[in-house]
């Protein structure tokens, strides 16, 4: 898992800071919303042919870990 979350980069500069596919100017977001959209992996690719289907994975971890966050319940 930790080398699919290695795909993902953060630059200040870039996409405000926002979560990227390997340095591009593809957010995970975008990823994201494309599946949520319905599009399957294969259609994504076909949109986005810089993307490889490990960025896919990449993409869906990291939402997968950002919101497994522990709940305190006072």
């Amino acid at each position: 898992m930790s080398d699919l979350l290695k795909r993902i980069t953060v630059n200040p500069k870039q996409c405000g800071g926002r979560p990227c596919i390997r340095g591009m100017r593809i957010r995970v977001s975008d990823v994201l919303d494309l599946f949520a959209a319905g599009l399957s992996a294969e259609q994504i690719l076909e949109e986005l042919p810089d993307l490889e289907r490990d960025d896919l994975r990449a993409a869906l971890a990291y939402a997968s870990r950002k919101v497994n966050h522990p709940v305190l319940v006072a």
